[in-house]
């Protein structure tokens, strides 16, 4: 785990790197603009159809759902309790709750459960993503942000055409592919790997262009700590305990947990600016989180 979170680590720094030096002056925020949409509209699409086509779903998926569902609402629990004894501001309030609550089970969950555990382990990551982690996001995550921020929108956007999206695309006809025993053609395998290959480096260089030391305020510290503690904490414990009742065994439970202790998803940031929530505290809270993840990911995946 130490050698891949190193690994993982010098990735992102290369990021990290790119936003001080804006070389032919691309900006961190233009450049990750693209790769972002590089990774979304194909690379990711095209991980999704491989993966999810040769994958065996079944009962487990849904085992899956339960287990990222839960642990993600006991987080948002969790937070609302907090902010209901301080009575902290709405902004901050809906903020907190998606630092706490969302992990960022794809962008940094795919690198690290891949090099940990190895390349079945695509499967976890896709699984509980597409299957609990984005479609609360897309949902919950939405009514908390409009409830405790502002939707300036003329006409608010249904839920539903957030799922409208290229991995959603892809992950159903991989699974009607797969549930028809269909087989991949040699070829087509092949151009899906090569594909494939390419979203862990550039997900890994897309965060590093995304972290921010300069979004670490005095002020915003108390804020989050608890959304540090939740989201580093006692959500990885929930699920740990979580998944003790459910019938994933052996390395894919410590792949599943693992994969729900990571720190805050890098999306949220959207959603705050769309609601005019306190970006500025999320911000921060992303970048705490994935620092303060060099430690306890070595740690749970220890426990584990």
């Amino acid at each position: 785990m130490n050698s891949t979170l190193i690994q993982m680590t010098l990735i992102m720094a290369c990021g990290a790197g790119w936003r001080f030096a804006k070389p032919a002056g691309l900006s961190a925020e233009q450049t990750r603009q693209v790769l972002t949409t590089v990774v979304y509209y194909l690379l990711l699409p095209a991980m999704v159809l491989e993966v999810l086509w040769s994958a065996d779903i079944g009962l487990h998926s849904f085992q899956y759902t339960l287990l990222g569902v839960g642990s993600i609402v006991f987080a948002m629990f969790c937070l609302w309790i907090v902010g209901a004894l301080f009575k902290f501001e709405d902004r901050r309030m809906g903020a907190m709750i998606l630092a706490a609550a969302f992990p960022n089970v794809t962008y940094l969950g795919l690198p690290v459960l891949e090099q940990t555990f190895g390349s079945w382990s695509r499967s976890v990551v896709i699984q509980m993503d597409l299957f609990a982690a984005t479609p609360l996001l897309f949902t919950a995550g939405v009514i908390v942000a409009r409830h405790y921020g502002e939707d300036s929108a003329a006409k608010p956007r249904s839920l539903w055409l957030f799922f409208n999206a290229p991995p959603f695309w892809a992950a159903a006809v991989a699974v009607m592919l797969n549930l028809n025993g269909l087989v991949a053609p040699v070829w087509l395998t092949g151009v899906l790997q090569k594909l494939s290959a390419g979203v862990v480096p550039l997900m890994l260089f897309s965060l590093g262009l995304a972290l921010s030391w300069k979004a670490v305020t005095v002020r915003n510290i108390p804020y989050v700590i608890p959304v540090m503690l939740i989201k580093m904490a006692l959500m990885p414990l929930f699920a740990m305990v979580l998944v003790g009742y459910l019938p994933i065994v052996g390395e894919y439970r410590a792949a599943a947990v693992l994969d729900l202790c990571m720190p805050s998803m890098l999306l949220g940031i959207v959603f705050c600016d769309r609601y005019r929530l306190d970006s500025s505290l999320y911000a921060m809270a992303v970048t705490v989180t994935t620092a303060i993840s060099l430690i306890a990911l070595p740690f749970w995946h220890s426990v584990l």
